[in-house]
């Protein structure tokens, strides 16, 4: 047996350990992208050239990068740049049919339930628009435009390149032309909210463009007092203007001269440009107005702000900002040299097995993209992060709580990026109010309640077509995150800040559950598998049913963390003992005649097999009700389960952030070679050139899912122990990582050789008691605060 060394030792500030990639870790490329190529006007179409430029942002303002000579592209978004408004879209009359239709449905009438389902269990109105939203008052996430940058040249340019530093969170373009070579900069300010764009050349007056800027409709471009302004004000929905917006851009030159002409800023013959962009709306998260922010003021003292500071301070700061989450964790999986560009190395995996470069590039990007999309005291991260370049974002580019926005927050904890969950569990809290409206009026019952889309303006209520607009799961998954965050930090001031959002989402299941008429056990229902459908035993195609698993498993483990949270916050409200009660009566998941779970109460054939959808093995993962520790016989069910998935067109084939949930699948069951081999798979079919993952079209939940699958194999936490390397791919056969975060207040590094442990390093925030395990080996560690401690394993 081999002796591994853990050292267990204290941390004072866990989440500000600094650890810095061992190599530079960037996205490089030998050519621009396109700026000059048309985005299509198609909201559901990927533009190819959009998926080559590099993405930027500060969890306010994003941009993408074309990095283009003759004509650069600057697209542009800021997150609360929404259309749509407010709107009721709750149904009064819903909650009357609950009873009928649940008759129906354990009387085997699944053909009557799903039409009476389908006429009274939808919202009012016109709901997300199926998905195309933006001139409904559902709305939708939308481009905040472009700026452009014409350098009035056609001739050729050579030594070309073009990269995205992520040790930086700068993007990098230089090229020679007219034996003049120019650089450009670009990065997202944090600490001043603005876009900056730093443009230099080796020749003494060799910079000249003109900058427009603009977006596909509804804005005003002007100049005045030395800045240019876009402005205007998108379509509510409703036959008015909605939300306001202002975007305002000014040059800091050396040298040359700049004026303003027709709307335009025309620059001629400096030596050095420096650009800054601020943008800013007038919401405010605040239900029902969601107005009132002074977004002409914000934007008016962010851009004096940023013109005023230097350079080198405004960079300075900048790194501080954007490293102070990045440094956290470091993975090294390979030593070599990053000589290829990322989009060859991307198509040379095609035909390929590995590339163990791509997965610590892949890993470190989807950090970013975190750090980049979503801060503190910021909207979360939507279905694009923060990038979109259409009027119709695919979606809506909305908050899809059947899988997507939870996806979007996994990597938060375990990658060391806890302060950035935040911006979720805020959320969550803010859309309280709404949803305890629509728990009332859309279903008569207390608590709060939301269904698979939410947006900006507060719309809780189920969507247009049950079979996929209907799953009363969506807020217990969500209160998952609420949970996590304390379960990561043990901050005990947090958790009781969110318990009372927590309580009233078990309040409204516990209302919401009915008693199965053949167990006598309490069943979820109506409600569906999100967004599966079953042949009935009527022969009819049903989608809604009573008890699914997805349903079950979630309502265990939401009644089971504030069962918990109640002991912690020693909360002596009777309500808890009954939802003890409740949930000992809770139907439990079956096994199926064929070892698999069981996806509904009971075995009926799936209508697609492969569905993309594995919502019955959520206590798998996200969950950890599937364990090895307590429930190795639902593990092994799950594992049949997710096999008959992938036999039948599951996972990668379907779309990329399926592919992801399979990667976190495969390490939880241990098996870090089929957690890797899925994960290429990514790589090889969901893949931009830019990173970007594709459902397709681009959704960016597979980008945090995959990197979360990635941690996975390194690290777990979820049964109340640490585990170290529990799904080591064979291909990753040496390699460290720091910084990773374990359930409990811990931070893990880890070292390993020819496929072994030969170091790891606990740091505990607070000190305790934990099982550390690796392989067959474990120890109970007990580790007073500010005590190191160390053992032999």
């Amino acid at each position: 047996m081999n002796k591994i060394l853990v050292k267990i030792g204290f941390c004072l500030v866990i989440v500000g350990t600094v650890f810095g990639q061992k190599q530079p870790l960037k996205l490089w490329y030998k050519q621009p992208a396109s700026a000059t190529t048309p985005d299509s006007k198609e909201g559901w179409k990927d533009d190819q050239e959009w998926l080559k430029a590099l993405p930027i942002g500060n969890g306010n303002i994003g941009a993408m990068v074309f990095g283009d000579v003759n004509k650069e592209r600057i697209q542009l978004n800021e997150k609360t740049l929404w259309s749509g408004s407010p709107f009721d879209n709750d149904n009064p009359d819903a909650p009357k049919y609950l009873d009928e239709i649940r008759n129906l449905l354990f009387a085997g009438k699944f053909k009557e339930a799903t039409a009476l389902t389908n006429k009274t269990q939808i919202c009012n109105g016109k709901g997300s628009g199926q998905g195309n939203g933006a001139n409904v008052p559902f709305g939708c996430f939308q481009t905040l435009g472009d700026l452009w940058l014409d350098f009035g040249k056609q001739v050729d340019y050579q030594s070309y390149y073009r990269d995205l530093n992520l040790n930086e969170a700068i993007a990098n373009v230089s090229y020679t032309q007219d034996g003049v070579t120019y650089k450009r900069e670009y990065f997202v300010s944090g600490p001043l909210n603005a876009l900056v764009v730093r443009l230099t050349a080796n020749k003494a007056g060799a910079i000249s463009f003109t900058a427009t800027l603009n977006r596909p409709e509804r804005f005003t471009t002007e100049a005045a007092e030395g800045e240019l302004r876009m402005f205007g004000a998108l379509h509510n929905g409703q036959g008015s203007d909605g939300m306001q917006y202002m975007t305002r851009l000014k040059a800091k030159l050396s040298g040359g001269t700049q004026s303003f002409l027709d709307n335009k800023l025309v620059v001629k013959n400096a030596n050095e440009v420096i650009l800054y962009l601020t943008a800013s709306t007038d919401y405010l998260p605040n239900y029902p107005i969601y107005k009132g922010r002074d977004y002409k003021g914000i934007t008016a003292a962010n851009l004096k702000k940023a013109f005023a500071q230097p350079f080198t301070q405004t960079k300075k700061e900048h790194f501080a900002d954007y490293q102070k989450y990045f440094n956290r964790v470091a993975l090294t999986l390979s030593e070599t040299a990053d000589n290829t560009p990322t989009d060859e190395r991307l198509a040379a995996i095609k035909t390929g097995e590995n590339d163990n470069h791509l997965s610590q590039l892949y890993f470190q990007f989807g950090r970013y993209l975190l750090i980049s999309s979503t801060r503190e005291n910021t909207l979360p991260a939507n279905l694009q992060g923060i990038w979109a370049n259409k009027i119709q974002t695919p979606w809506n580019g909305d908050y899809h709580t059947n899988i997507n926005i939870q996806m979007n927050y996994w990597p938060a904890e375990v990658t060391n990026l806890s302060e950035l969950h935040l911006s979720m569990t805020q959320f969550i809290k803010d859309i309280e109010k709404p949803a305890t409206k629509s728990a009332s009026v859309q279903f008569g019952l207390p608590g709060w309640s939301v269904n698979p889309i939410v947006n900006v303006w507060g719309f809780t209520s189920p969507g247009e077509h049950p079979s996929w607009g209907l799953t009363s799961g969506a807020s217990g998954w969500i209160c998952q995150h609420l949970w996590e965050h304390y379960a990561f930090t043990k901050d005990k001031n947090y958790l009781q800040s969110v318990y009372g959002t927590l309580k009233n989402a078990a309040r409204f299941y516990k209302a919401w559950l009915v008693v199965d008429r053949e167990s006598g056990l309490l069943v979820s229902g109506p409600a569906s598998s999100p967004e599966n459908a079953f042949v009935a035993p009527d022969g009819s195609r049903g989608s809604i049913s009573m008890g699914p698993a997805h349903d079950q498993e979630i309502i265990d483990e939401l009644f089971g963390n504030v069962i918990s949270a109640a002991e912690i916050l020693n909360d002596k409200d009777a309500f808890i003992e009954e939802l003890k009660t409740a949930r000992k009566k809770l139907q439990p998941v079956k096994i199926g005649s064929d070892g698999r779970v069981m996806e509904w109460a009971k075995e009926y054939k799936e209508v697609e097999p492969g569905h993309r959808h594995m919502s019955h093995l959520y206590a798998l993962y996200p969950g950890n009700a599937f364990n090895y520790s307590q429930t190795p016989q639902l593990v092994e069910a799950a594992k049949k389960s997710l096999e008959y998935r992938l036999a039948n067109g599951g996972g990668a084939s379907q779309t990329g952030w399926s592919a992801a949930w399979v990667t976190n699948f495969w390490a939880r069951l241990r098996n870090g070679d089929e957690g890797l081999k899925n994960f290429n798979i990514i790589l090889k079919q969901k893949s931009a050139p830019n990173f970007f993952n594709l459902h397709p079209p681009f959704q960016i939940d597979g980008n945090f899912g995959a990197t979360a699958g990635l941690a996975e194999m390194l690290l777990q936490s979820h049964d109340g122990s640490i585990e170290l390397l529990p799904a080591l791919p064979s291909a990753w056969k040496e390699g460290e990582v720091k910084g990773l975060c374990a359930r409990g207040g811990y931070v893990v590094d880890m070292k390993w050789k020819d496929g072994k442990l030969t170091h790891a390093q606990v740091f505990s925030k607070m000190g305790g008691t934990v099982l550390v395990k690796y392989g067959k080996n474990s120890k109970t560690l007990t580790v007073p605060k500010g005590k190191p401690a160390t053992v032999v394993l």
